[in-house]
């Protein structure tokens, strides 16, 4: 009997070492994750993400949660669901965060005069308004802005709750 490979991911940032056996998951995981699991080969996920999934949280947030991520990942983009996943520290903030997705910007300054223009407001020639300062002292209590590590437009903003 030849022994099915076993392919581990450790992660270095969360307080226990989490170890998906890709070829035993249905002896190694919950009785509920393998039946959602199951659920969603059926319906034509991929496996190796599912696993992936569970690797980087946990088995709860992805019966839970799975689901609403890949929908909301293919609608705004992966990048942006998970700079909200690690901005918030939990993947409960997905919830139709599809929805409350304002776009990417630059940074929080270009949000802020974006937003104030889609608005319609005016700004007269001659004002210099400092969009920093906008968005610190009223916008980014109303809207959560996530970076996603990257160098071009790596800013999102989303509407909170």
């Amino acid at each position: 009997m030849v022994p099915h490979p076993v392919y581990c991911t450790f992660s270095s940032n969360k307080s226990q070492m989490s170890i998906t056996l890709t070829a035993n998951y249905k002896e190694t995981l919950n009785t509920e994750t393998v039946e959602k699991i199951d659920e969603l080969l059926n319906e034509n996920y991929a496996l190796d993400d599912m696993l992936e999934f569970i690797d980087e949280y946990n088995e709860s947030d992805f019966v839970a949660y799975y689901e609403e991520y890949v929908r909301c990942g293919e609608a705004i983009g992966y990048e942006a669901v998970d700079s909200l996943i690690s901005e918030q520290g939990d993947v409960s903030y997905i919830e139709d965060c599809d929805e409350r997705y304002q776009g990417c910007f630059d940074d929080e300054a270009d949000f802020a005069e974006h937003y104030h223009n889609e608005m319609g407001n005016y700004v007269p020639d001659g004002i210099v308004v400092d969009w920093e300062a906008t968005w610190e002292t009223n916008l980014r209590y109303d809207f959560t802005s996530c970076n996603d590590g990257t160098s071009y437009r790596s800013c999102h903003i989303f509407r909170n709750h």
